[in-house]
């Protein structure tokens, strides 16, 4: 009986750091993104590669969501 409890809170602990992963995949990606632009910008003396940073970090922190939300789903079957 014991074991069937320890279970069901570490099945919601899990639950739980998705969920988290979830709300800090998009804006860390962004953020990183931005960093790593605005770094090439000034090495190469340019204005526009710091957007573009953003973009592919919301990119990937969209593919970042789809995976965790689809382990999530796969489990929940």
């Amino acid at each position: 009986m014991a074991d069937g409890k320890n279970k069901g809170s570490m099945r919601e602990l899990v639950t739980a750091e998705s969920m988290i992963q979830v709300a800090i995949a998009l804006p860390v990606g962004c953020v990183l993104g931005w960093l790593f632009g605005t770094w090439l910008d000034h090495k190469f003396g340019q204005h526009w590669i710091g957007v573009v940073g953003i973009l592919m970090g919301a990119v990937g922190g969209f593919i970042q969501i789809f995976r965790t939300a689809s382990r999530y789903l796969g489990q929940s079957k």
